[in-house]
């Protein structure tokens, strides 16, 4: 049975490890957090992702098993993924430190080993960084590029709240190979992990450190020019932003994908990509892509905004607004610029009472606000504000308030035109759809 080694069991490596053990691997999970080390070989999920919980206690302890000793990554496996964060530095670029640290570690340990090993690199990070690990395998194994040892880039393309299925059934799979053979390894391991068939692409190292970072930096500039249809259409009568990006999706040349018009975006990946493609640009004098990005934030910044005035127009001092929805995305506790708790900074400073439900997000929102705000204990109990938005597409929350009978008059701020406007007319609840005409 093929064994592999993880490197990094945080919010998207824990999920690749689990997959691969789903798919048959022998899985060698690497972490500094104990924790979470002791929590995997318990079965038990850290935290809550889709299917992660159901997979771990499948293969916890058994064919994924945690550990703190990076040593058993080499010697118990042949090929060694490595998954840690990179965080942003001052000036936007990634930084390398975690990756270089278990480098190092594997590289001491990787010292006695006299078979072939494969190290392949999954983090996001800035083109031109992949030299640098090499130099320092070499330089702490004695090994030989090439030789001894192979490195490839292997970048992830998943989502926080479809972490697994992404990994599980991605759209595409990009291979930064050195040599025809290392691309080789990577695309049989893809084929044996992927229960779909992704478009392979296979490159030079570099080429695949750019594709890392120009998705998602594309990503943001298409969210961006939805979300100034949706601008638009809120100022000229009889305009539908849904029916108008339905439309232009369906032509291949564009897609469907990220083409809604609405909140702005957020989570952990899209803002500091942006920044890392500015850095990117920037460093190699293309002023091409800091215009672009600057207009991205921009846009960003004005979905902020007119969202916080729309509320705050509605909502008097003496009111209470409801907020359906507190992570960045659904199916997810994350709340890294989420719009809503953008929104609550901004109604907490215009004294507007804010009362919060999301069951998934409300403990790193109590985390944030502490009791500046209210922990609603259910749906029914937030739509009981004299304002509520509803910030996610989720059918639990449409669902909610399409069934809701209020007391007394209810403003409903549909930030993604989910309702049913008939429906709520029969529950005598205004609704607001948000950037439409």
């Amino acid at each position: 049975m093929t064994s592999i080694s993880v490197i990094g069991l945080g919010k998207l490596g824990l999920c690749l490890a689990v997959c691969y053990a789903e798919r048959g691997f022998k899985v060698i999970g690497v972490d500094i957090n104990d924790e979470v080390i002791d929590k995997v070989n318990a079965g038990k999920a850290p935290w809550f992702e889709p299917r992660l919980a159901e997979l771990l206690a499948k293969h916890g302890g058994t064919n994924l098993q945690a550990t703190n000793q990076h040593y058993r990554a080499i010697n118990e496996t042949d090929i060694t993924i490595i998954l840690t964060a990179t965080p942003s530095n001052p000036d936007g670029s990634f930084s390398n430190c975690y990756i270089e640290d278990a480098l190092k570690a594997l590289a001491e340990s990787f010292k006695d080993k006299k078979a072939y090993h494969l190290f392949v690199i999954s983090s996001t990070v800035m083109p031109g960084s992949i030299g640098g690990f090499i130099d320092i395998l070499e330089k702490h194994s004695g090994k030989a590029y090439n030789e001894q040892f192979g490195v490839a880039y292997d970048p992830d393309f998943v989502a926080l709240g479809n972490v697994i299925k992404g990994f599980l059934e991605p759209d595409l799979v990009v291979i930064g190979q050195s040599r025809p053979e290392v691309g080789d390894r990577i695309e049989a391991l893809h084929h044996e992990l992927c229960i779909n068939k992704p478009a392979i692409n296979r490159m030079s190292l570099i080429s695949a450190e750019m594709a890392k970072v120009c998705l998602n930096a594309y990503i943001t500039m298409k969210i961006s020019f939805a979300n100034t249809i949706g601008n638009l259409c809120e100022k000229i009568p009889n305009t539908d932003p849904d029916a108008i990006t339905r439309a232009i999706g369906a032509d291949r040349r564009i897609s469907p994908y990220y083409l809604q018009s609405g909140l702005s975006f957020g989570g952990t990946c899209f803002g500091r990509d942006v920044k890392a493609f500015t850095a990117l640009t920037q460093k190699y004098d293309v002023d091409t892509g800091a215009v672009l990005m600057k207009t991205v934030n921009a846009i960003n910044r004005y979905q902020d905004k007119r969202l916080a005035e729309i509320v705050e127009g509605l909502a008097g001092k003496k009111s209470t607004v409801g907020i359906l929805g507190l992570s960045f995305t659904d199916n997810t506790p994350v709340i890294v610029e989420s719009p809503a708790v953008k929104l609550i900074k901004i109604l907490l400073d215009s004294e507007i009472s804010v009362t919060v439900y999301d069951p998934l997000a409300m403990d790193n929102t109590r985390a944030l606000f502490e009791n500046s705000v209210i922990y609603a204990r259910s749906m029914q109990e937030c739509l009981s504000a004299d304002v509520c938005v509803v910030t996610l597409r989720s059918q639990k929350y449409k669902e909610a308030v399409e069934t809701f009978i209020p007391k007394k008059s209810l403003t409903v701020v549909d930030c993604w035109r989910i309702l049913n406007p008939a429906v709520l007319r029969d529950n005598k609840i205004r609704l607001i759809r948000l950037w439409a005409s």
